[in-house]
């Protein structure tokens, strides 16, 4: 068996068919151009999809501060409008006080006034009776005097005042006013026996409670029954 020139070997060998050369890469480790610029746009995108956001953010957080400040200012305007009114109110109700005022005042003089007129004619019989007596002696002075009491009573009478005399009748204490006791058993107890002094009221007002003595010994008196 004869073995193959060396040359021979050589030229019948097949050269070996050349790579598609790689990607090239760059040797510092940097990202090729075209990923680059992708990365570029997707950081535009993305920047510009957020100065959306903030602008969008911005132009809420504005019509918020617009929104607030309007209902601020609606708000001062109504608590404006209502001191207003309070202090008109006010001045209204001060002004009305004065002339209630003012008007109870002028109705206390004219009830004075109206008063005093009724007793001139029993302030004139005083005159006169006095004057009786000066010239007539005392005869016929007791006569005067008690038509002079009789007439400035119905005087008083005319204006609401009332004569409280309880004698005989059954202590009240809210219209009188005891100062002593009788030991008298015919009649019930707690009967007014004596007034010292006359009691007066006006309507309901009890002005002055009489002075009474009241009597102990007697029977209890009976209470009204209740309806």
């Amino acid at each position: 068996m004869t073995t193959p020139d060396k040359d021979q070997v050589t030229s019948s060998t097949p050269e070996p068919e050349e790579a598609a050369p790689a990607a090239a890469s760059p040797a510092d480790g940097t990202a090729p151009a075209e990923v680059i610029a992708d990365a570029e746009v997707i950081e535009a995108n993305e920047a510009g999809q957020l100065d959306e956001e903030l602008e969008k953010a911005a132009a809420e957080a504005v019509a918020g501060v617009i929104e607030e400040s309007e209902a601020v200012a609606a708000a001062k305007a109504e608590a404006a409008d209502w001191q207003d009114k309070y202090v008109r109110l006010h001045a209204e109700w001060d002004t009305y006080r004065r002339r209630m005022a003012e008007q109870r005042e002028a109705e206390k003089a004219r009830a004075t006034e109206k008063l005093v007129e009724s007793l001139l004619p029993v302030l004139d019989d005083f005159v006169r009776t006095v004057d009786y007596a000066e010239t007539n002696g005392e005869a016929g002075l007791l006569g005067g005097v008690k038509a002079v009491q009789a007439k400035l009573t119905d005087t008083l009478a005319k204006g609401g005042l009332e004569v409280i005399n309880p004698e005989g009748e059954a202590f009240d204490a809210l219209a009188c006013q005891a100062v002593g006791t009788v030991d008298d058993p015919s009649v019930p107890d707690e009967t007014v026996a004596q007034v010292y002094q006359l009691g007066y009221r006006m309507g309901d007002k009890v002005l002055r409670p009489a002075m009474v003595t009241i009597t102990t010994g007697g029977p209890k008196r009976e209470k009204p029954e209740e309806e």
